[in-house]
């Protein structure tokens, strides 16, 4: 290897590791707070829970790692071209392709590892990480109990519940109990509800007491005789209070690292998702099928002879049917025809909605399969769209590049999200809808790099901001001092004030313009003032008087820091803005909340990610400040921002950013 192709390649691998493990702190800190209630108040062990986010981790790869890749790609191609680096190799006859030419390779091997991660290690730290989820919840029964949904307590009790409260959430409202029936294991043939319930039970004790209010009953009846069975389906009673015991044994005796019998699609590999898929189409279109037979032969046509029928009626008499049958039995057909219907909507309408779960279920069984080869695709094509953004916008670091990735991840992101959606309820194929997203980016990635090797810009940002200025620049600059060929244009003020001044105090603006707020047209008419009365810039450099050396490199911190932090002052009130939303649209029930919850989840954590990285940056340039006034530094600073940033975030910004005026000022 070159060493130019080794220079490239270890700035591109050290920039890709701190990325990377910076994201996925984040991700797996707000995993953290999400799963919070499973973990929290159950005496769980400290390697038990990082057990738990270790299995959790590789569900996070499929969007970090694509992210970490545009990111890393922007920030470091943005680096070279900032720094010229990328001029110096064109002048020695390097184009692009060939400087990107090591990364290519290790992007085309971290695509095959990707690959090879979204087909085993995803798979089995899924069924790893939902295995150990269950048997946390197993730990304590009132903590396994979720409001809204059905939670397996044990292997008796599926219980559901509307709202828990509390100190203990040891109280519940709208109670929905499904018990198995020890004499008929299979199934739950018990069902009670209650209007609102209590756990009740002695510390160190094995058995939990629920204790149910204002309810009723339901067993089903096992009877062998059909007639009585269809006479007396179940049995029904209604009570004011009952109690009975939940053996609390097992709970006590949890083992967090038992293998249980679980089934996803997550958990599946390519072979075993096609055998899956193959399984479930074929029963798919044998219950298509059946179902139809179920409702031809429910229309009685197939007891009709269509031969003698057709012997017997002639064409006029077709016109009306009816007029075959004898009076008195029209009213007797018409009333079994109208039933007959009634019974076939009733019965299309209860498989409408089993057809759909089981469509839903295939189509994720299809996205899964598609999804590992788009993850290792989106990591090629997402480095072509970041890389020659990167040379071409010119900028590195953490600031402009950060954005701009963000950004189009989003775009991204977003739009794979709504594909797979509309794809899980059939609107859209699974195909198509796993590979829209890369699909929309390859061409980008194309035109990108096309802009890039001929040194093409995105936009001539250039010439638009020039017209811009030129349209609403200063109107009154009908004075002017001619420097050489160039004018320097002037108010009649500015003039004013530069003619009027002395040696002495055109130097002072000349060195501290920044200071006076002064223009650089001004410090420009003062410097051609100097050099009239016979000094030179030479001179003016050799006595110190051309340049405030540490007020601009002072200035140039607190711009950093100022800017970073309105950056960050942004991401917060973003991120507090989707806290809000999740929070609104977690207890209301509409069409797409779902959806709408985890855009608003994936925003505050895209949020909360622009949040930490402008943070750091603002203090890097405060770092900095504190160098050139020379003052000590300020760790307190850090350790604020970074742990109580989220907290009092508005409360720092503004108090730092006044004393670095105070400090700016006495430079």
């Amino acid at each position: 290897m070159k060493i130019l192709d080794r220079y490239i390649l270890v700035t591109y691998l050290k920039t890709f590791a701190s990325v990377f493990i910076i994201l996925m702190f984040i991700f797996v800190l707000q995993s953290i707070w999400l799963y919070i209630s499973e973990l929290a108040g159950k005496d769980l062990d400290v390697w038990i829970i990082l057990k738990f986010l270790w299995f959790f981790s590789p569900k996070l790869i499929p969007m970090v790692l694509p992210l970490t890749i545009l990111v890393t790609s922007l920030m470091v191609f943005g680096s070279f071209a900032e720094k010229y680096e990328f001029a110096a190799m064109k002048s020695t006859g390097i184009s692009l392709q060939r400087a990107m030419r090591s990364i290519m390779v290790f992007i085309v091997l971290l695509a095959g590892i990707a690959f090879f991660f979204a087909n085993n290690v995803i798979p089995y730290s899924e069924y790893k990480w939902q295995n150990l989820r269950r048997n946390i919840a197993q730990l304590s029964p009132s903590m396994a109990i979720t409001e809204g949904q059905f939670s397996q307590i044990g292997d008796d009790f599926n219980i559901k519940v509307k709202k828990k409260y509390g100190d203990r959430d040891q109280f519940l409202e709208n109670v929905v109990i499904h018990m198995k029936n020890q004499e008929r294991p299979n199934g739950n043939h018990i069902v009670i509800i209650a209007e609102s319930g209590e756990l009740a039970g002695e510390e160190d004790s094995n058995t939990l007491t629920m204790i149910l209010n204002n309810g009723n009953y339901y067993e089903d009846v096992q009877v062998k005789d059909l007639k009585k069975r269809q006479r007396l389906p179940f049995a029904k009673s209604y009570f004011e209070q009952h109690a009975f015991n939940i053996d609390l044994t097992q709970f006590n005796n949890v083992d967090v690292d038992k293998e249980n019998e679980l089934n996803s699609h997550n958990m599946y590999q390519i072979h075993e998702l096609v055998d899956e898929i193959d399984t479930l189409s074929n029963a798919y279109t044998k219950d298509i099928a059946a179902f139809s037979d179920q409702m031809y032969f429910r229309t009685g046509i197939s007891k009709f002879n269509d031969e003698k029928v057709a012997e017997k009626v002639t064409a006029k008499e077709t016109e009306e049917l009816l007029d075959l049958v004898e009076p008195a039995r029209k009213l007797v057909i018409i009333d079994q025809a109208l039933n007959n219907a009634k019974q076939t909507l009733q019965s299309i309408g209860a498989k409408k909605n089993e057809f759909k779960i089981k469509t839903k279920r295939l189509n994720k069984h299809e996205i899964a399969f598609h999804e590992k080869f788009a993850l290792a695709i989106a990591c090629v094509i997402l480095f072509f769209v970041g890389a020659p953004l990167g040379a071409i916008i010119r900028k590195g670091g953490m600031g402009l590049p950060m954005v701009i990735a963000i950004l189009l991840f989003l775009t991204y992101h977003f739009i794979g999200i709504f594909a797979k959606n509309s794809a899980e309820d059939g609107t859209m194929h699974p195909f198509y809808a796993t590979w829209i997203s890369t699909a929309i980016m390859f061409p980008l990635s194309i035109w990108l790099t096309y802009r890039a090797t001929t040194d093409q810009g995105v936009f001539d940002f250039d010439t638009f901001f020039g017209r811009i200025g030129r349209l609403f620049g200063k109107k009154n600059t009908d004075a002017a001092i001619v420097e050489d060929e160039a004018a320097i244009l002037l108010t009649q003020q500015e003039k004013a004030l530069v003619l009027s001044r002395t040696d002495t105090q055109l130097k002072d603006i000349v060195k501290n313009y920044r200071q006076y707020n002064y223009s650089e047209e001004v410090r420009k008419a003062a410097i051609q003032q100097l050099k009239q009365k016979g000094y030179t810039e030479i001179e003016l450099k050799l006595t110190g008087d051309f340049e405030n050396k540490e007020y601009t490199e002072a200035l140039d911190a607190f711009n950093e820091f100022s800017n970073s932090s309105k950056k960050s002052l942004v991401a917060y009130f973003v991120s507090l803005l989707c806290l809000f939303g999740l929070i609104t649209f977690n207890n209301i029930n509409i069409n797409y909340a779902e959806t709408i919850k985890t855009i608003f989840d994936v925003s505050q954590v895209v949020s909360l990610i622009v949040f930490y990285i402008f943070t750091i940056k603002g203090l890097l340039g405060y770092s900095r400040f504190q160098k050139i006034i020379g003052k000590e530094q300020d760790i307190t600073a850090w350790l604020l921002f970074i742990f109580l940033g989220p907290a009092i975030y508005i409360f720092l910004h503004f108090s730092f950013k006044k004393k670095m005026q105070e400090e700016l000022a006495a430079v």
